[in-house]
C-alpha cells in the first residue's frame, strides 16, 4: 500500500501526462506497492483536482465489464471511473485527436438515471426502476499509460481510462430487452466491430447495479441526471483524424462522433 505523499506523487504524474499530452510509464515502476485500493484514491485526487477547478460530475463509467477483459487483467469485477461535464462530446461537433495519446471508440448501451440509486444493496430491479431512458453511447478511451501498457492499478487510477462520451436519444427500459441490444460499429461504411448487450455482465443493469453498490463504498451517490455507461459490448477500436463514426442499435437507434 502506498503512503499518502506517493499516492499525490502518482496523481501527479498522470494529470501532467494528460495535461501535457505526454504519456508516461506503467505506475507500478515508479510504485511496485501499488494496489487497487490506491488506484482508486489517486483517481479521486485528480477528480477532486479537477472538481475544485470547476468541473461537474455527470457519472460514471463502469471498465472491465466482460469476461475476456477479466480475464485478461487477472481480476474478478470490473472497475469504474468518472464522467465530468468536460468530458461531454457532441454528435455535432468533431473532437480533435490532438487532445489524447492514444484514443479509442467503445460502443456501450448506457443509462441516464430519473432518481438517485441506492447503494450497497443495489439491485438490476432497482436500476431499471430508477432508469429514466436507455441510451445509444460512444465511449471514447484514453491512456496516459505510455502505449496501453496498462495494469488494473493504471487503468483504475487514470480514471478507468476514461475521456469523453456521447449520447444519442435512447427509450425507456421497459420497451426494450436489454440483454438482446445488437450494437455495429462502422466508420465510412466500413463495419468495425459488432457485438451484443449481454457481453456486458450477462445483462448492462447488473452492471450498473455493481457500480451502484461499489461506489457507495467510497460514500460516491450515482444521482438523478447521472449518465451510467456500463462497459462496451463490442472490442475497442482505435481513432484517427478525419474518421466519423458511428454506432447503430437495435431499438434504440444510432450515435456518431467525428474526429478531426
Amino acid at each position: 500500500m502506498l503512503t499518502d505523499p506517493q499516492r499525490q506523487h502518482a496523481a501527479r504524474i498522470l494529470r501532467d501526462a494528460e495535461r501535457l499530452r505526454t504519456p508516461v510509464d506503467p505506475l507500478a515502476g515508479t510504485f511496485p506497492e501499488i494496489g487497487a485500493e490506491d488506484a482508486y484514491e489517486i483517481q479521486l485526487v485528480n477528480i477532486r483536482h479537477r472538481l475544485a477547478a470547476g468541473a461537474e460530475i455527470r457519472g460514471h463509467k463502469v471498465g472491465l465489464s466482460s469476461p475476456v477483459m477479466q480475464r485478461m487483467m487477472g481480476v474478478d469485477e470490473p472497475d469504474y471511473g468518472h464522467l465530468l461535464d468536460d468530458m461531454e462530446l457532441s454528435q455535432d461537433r468533431p473532437v480533435a485527436v490532438s487532445r489524447y495519446c492514444f484514443p479509442r471508440i467503445e460502443v456501450e448501451v448506457g443509462f441516464v438515471l430519473g432518481a438517485d440509486l441506492p447503494g450497497e444493496d443495489c439491485t438490476p430491479a432497482d436500476v431499471l426502476a430508477a432508469t429514466e431512458r436507455v441510451v445509444p453511447a460512444l465511449e471514447l478511451i484514453d491512456s496516459r499509460i505510455r502505449d496501453w501498457r496498462i495494469s488494473l492499478a493504471d487503468t483504475i487510477a487514470d480514471n478507468a481510462s476514461s475521456a469523453g462520451y456521447v449520447i444519442g436519444e435512447g427509450r425507456a427500459p421497459h420497451e426494450l430487452d436489454l440483454k438482446a441490444i445488437d450494437a455495429r460499429l462502422t466508420a465510412g461504411g466500413e463495419l468495425l466491430a459488432e457485438g451484443r448487450s449481454d457481453a456486458v455482465l450477462g445483462d448492462p443493469a447488473v452492471s450498473v447495479a455493481w457500480l451502484a453498490r461499489t461506489v457507495a463504498r467510497f460514500g460516491v451517490p450515482l444521482r438523478k441526471g447521472h449518465v451510467v455507461l456500463p462497459g462496451s459490448c463490442t472490442r475497442a477500436v482505435d481513432v484517427t483524424a478525419g474518421q466519423t463514426f458511428t454506432a447503430d442499435f437495435t431499438g434504440l437507434g444510432p450515435v456518431s462522433l467525428s474526429f478531426d
